[in-house]
């Protein structure tokens, strides 16, 4: 009996050890270097927040948002991949053999093409879906290649100042070798000279 109540005691000290060590490891050591490497050393810590010449954020440069232009007024925006409500990230669910998927594809595409003045055969296809995450900052150069001539004749410019400017934000392979090249939709606008409003109106002496 003494030497069963010994080995217990001896299998719970072991035990007992093992869970502080994985306590302090797992619960405390391994949080506090996941967040002193966020604030030290990663680069898209506290939102990755892009801001405009005036310095007003614009926006973050990992998360994609709708741009609502007045109907009857000049589109002059770089347009993203379709994403939903920001405050919620998920994909819409539909299946590729989803009637719904297919009927919302090709409405998409004939405002595109419309919006775009070319043929709905060249609206590439992540201009058309939304990403896993329906977040995505991230358009092809495909798609931001069929938007330059009316960036251009909106935003008074050339389009080769245009394509300096797509080509000033198109980001190459992850580490070279994962994903494809990708073009921020967020950053190419801002370089466009579009502000916030609201910040703008702040900059301005006597805004509110």
């Amino acid at each position: 009996m003494k030497t069963l109540l010994r080995d217990f005691g001896r299998h719970a000290m072991v035990g007992l050890v093992v869970l502080l060590a994985f306590t302090a490891v797992l619960g405390v050591g391994y949080p506090v270097l996941v967040w002193g490497f966020s604030r030290t050393v990663a680069t898209s810590a506290d939102g990755s927040l892009v801001r405009d010449d005036a310095g007003c954020p614009a926006g973050s440069g990992l998360i994609g948002t709708d741009l609502q232009v007045p109907a009857g007024q000049p589109d002059p925006y770089l347009h993203g991949r379709v994403s939903g409500d920001p405050a919620v990230s998920g994909p819409s669910n539909l299946g590729p053999n989803s009637p719904r998927l297919r009927d919302l594809v090709e409405e998409r595409r004939a405002v595109i093409a419309a919006r775009e003045g070319v043929d709905p055969a060249r609206v590439p296809a992540d201009a058309v879906t939304g990403s896993g995450s329906g977040l995505d900052p991230h358009i092809s150069p495909e798609y931001a290649a069929l938007q330059i001539p009316r960036l251009a004749r909106v935003n008074d410019r050339t389009p080769e100042q245009v394509r300096a400017v797509v080509r000033r934000h198109t980001e190459g392979r992850q580490f070279g070798f994962l994903g494809s090249s990708r073009v921020n939709v967020l950053a190419v606008n801002s370089d466009l000279g579009h502000r916030v409003p609201d910040c703008l109106a702040r900059s301005v002496p006597g805004g509110r």
